[in-house]
């Protein structure tokens, strides 16, 4: 295996990890915003991410020029946005349909990065992005009535597709760090400005500070760092094809942790979500082509 496919492979394992690791939340998350309000709990968390973020890389932070520190601003604020108005979509809608709708950032994606960027993609990434689309409504669908809740959410998922398309070609390995660290900040800065003219309201117990703790560094800052330096190694829509396994290992959580019951929609939507994984990913290496590589998608132009 050479360098590149090493480095994109341990990119795509980090993704993998990642998305384990949103994908753990959901239960924490339910428990706390039933304690204290959406936008508090989202100020909260993405500002103590924000501040330990600038502890640890306030160098790096310094380092980045003029143009990247902009650039990641503006991810920053399309994230922070899209955070919102998932949040707020999800008061409305069953958190189900929220969950698919959010999960159609990996249609949007390749649209955005044939539109913005002019790059044409091989047939089997799109084939990978209906089996991935398919393998979300099984995980995640009873019925969709498009209300506002949903058109919200759909909102956020442009936005998340944006900030992948954004992040995959703006971010350089080196400057990871320092534009994690500004990404972080302006999320922190969109969710105190939710919380206006009040300010945030803290965690109103131990288990709650407990969980707000964990979702902002590991879930938060070490997330937004990790996909900050795993899309500088990979396009766009492989990453955003990887990361739907989020509502796979949502739903394998709430298994182990009791609170579902394994069902055969679970079985087979998590299998089309993987095989979708497959073909983006391992296949190619399989086959001993580089048809889906990195390099082959940025070229194919």
């Amino acid at each position: 295996m050479s360098g590149a496919r090493s480095v994109a492979a341990l990119a795509t394992l980090g993704l993998v990890l990642m998305t384990a690791v949103w994908g753990s939340t959901f239960v924490l998350i339910k428990g706390v915003v039933e304690r204290m309000p959406v936008a508090d709990f989202l100020a909260v968390r993405f500002l103590l991410a924000a501040l330990a973020m600038l502890a640890l890389f306030v160098g790096p932070v310094r380092r980045l020029g003029r143009r990247q520190f902009g650039r990641a601003l503006l991810l920053g604020l399309l994230y922070g946005v899209a955070q919102l108005l998932q949040t707020w979509g999800l008061k409305l809608i069953a958190p189900s349909v929220s969950g698919f709708v959010t999960g159609m950032y990996v249609v949007f994606t390749p649209l955005l990065t044939t539109v913005l960027l002019r790059q044409r993609l091989a047939g089997a990434v799109w084939v990978a992005v209906l089996l991935a689309t398919a393998g979300l409504a099984l995980l995640s669908l009873n019925g969709l009535s498009v209300d506002a809740g949903v058109w919200l959410t759909l909102a956020s998922a442009l936005l998340y597709a944006l900030h992948i398309v954004g992040l995959g070609h703006w971010s350089r390995p080196e400057e990871a760090f320092g534009m994690s660290a500004v990404q972080m900040v302006a999320i922190a800065a969109v969710c105190l400005l939710a919380t206006a003219p009040h300010g945030p309201m803290l965690p109103p117990d131990r288990s709650a500070w407990i969980a707000v703790l964990y979702m902002a560094l590991i879930a938060g800052a070490g997330a937004m760092l990790m996909q900050t330096w795993a899309q500088a190694h990979l396009p766009a829509t492989r990453a955003a094809i990887v990361m739907t396994t989020e509502p796979v290992f949502a739903a394998a959580f709430a298994v182990a942790f009791g609170s579902d019951a394994l069902t055969w929609r679970m079985v087979v939507g998590g299998a089309l979500v993987l095989g979708a994984m497959y073909l983006v990913e391992l296949a190619p290496r399989r086959r001993g082509s580089a048809g889906l590589s990195a390099e082959a998608i940025h070229h194919e132009v």
